[in-house]
């Protein structure tokens, strides 16, 4: 199989106990080259938990995670950050006493090497979010829609061959989100990045996704297109009595 067709992330079997309770049973994952991939299901379904085990952030309690084709199985999420993968979290990672500019460059500190390519990759990245004109502002009196571009900033800025972005689009409203999704698929189509999000916001999902996959009481229940996904029974059945939420 050529590099390029490989996976960029896979698990097999993973699973994770919390005491007597499977949070995430025997996953099977991909993540492809250059892709956006969704991964949803309703509340308790182990969509959180994934993350965290594709992260590094929960050793799994049986199965093997295999990043740009190493067995991270167990690894730290420094040693996973640091092979490319970079992952924001739920309620925003940024630093709100400092500036949007600076909150970017922390986001530089593994990937680049010197002040003047730092300087350049935060402009870039600031240019590329729509950032450019809040560089100097504290980054907690910016709009709450800013606050979460400007999370996926730190994370981008290290420039990840797969970002994983934590239900980045939560509370933004309607241009916000489209602003957001174009943000990603440039990601995705300028930089050559995947993009792994976790997301309640169905519609967003459906509109950006190249594929998704439901999770359903810790069970992978479906993996297809957009398209598939929403004729398949089994996720139609799992979400009735969740569609007041979406």
């Amino acid at each position: 199989m050529l590099a390029e067709q490989q996976p960029l992330l896979r698990t097999k079997g993973l699973t994770r106990r919390f005491g007597g309770l499977v949070a995430v049973s025997d996953l099977d994952l991909e993540i492809r080259p250059r892709e956006i991939l969704g991964l949803i299901g309703p509340n308790g379904a182990g969509k959180s938990t994934t993350f965290n085990l594709i992260s590094g952030f929960y050793k799994p309690s049986a199965g093997e995670l295999f990043v740009f084709g190493e067995n991270c199985t167990g690894r730290s999420p420094l040693a996973i950050s640091r092979l490319g993968l970079v992952r924001t979290f739920q309620h925003g990672s940024l630093m709100r006493s400092m500036t949007v500019g600076d909150n970017i460059l922390l986001g530089t500190i593994y990937g680049v090497r010197g002040s003047a390519q730092r300087r350049a990759r935060v402009a870039e990245t600031a240019e590329m979010l729509g950032l450019t004109a809040y560089l100097a502002e504290e980054a907690g009196n910016l709009p709450h829609g800013l606050q979460r571009l400007v999370s996926i900033g730190i994370a981008f800025a290290a420039r990840p061959k797969l970002l994983c972005l934590d239900e980045p689009l939560t509370g933004l409203n309607q241009t916000e989100v489209a602003n957001t999704l174009a943000v990603l698929e440039r990601i995705r189509d300028e930089f050559g990045c995947s993009v792994l999000l976790v997301e309640h916001n169905m519609k967003a999902v459906m509109r950006v996704c190249d594929r998704i996959v439901v999770l359903h009481h810790g069970q992978h229940l479906a993996t297809g297109t957009p398209s598939e996904i929403r004729a398949d029974q089994k996720v139609i059945e799992a979400y009735l009595g969740h569609r007041h939420e979406h």
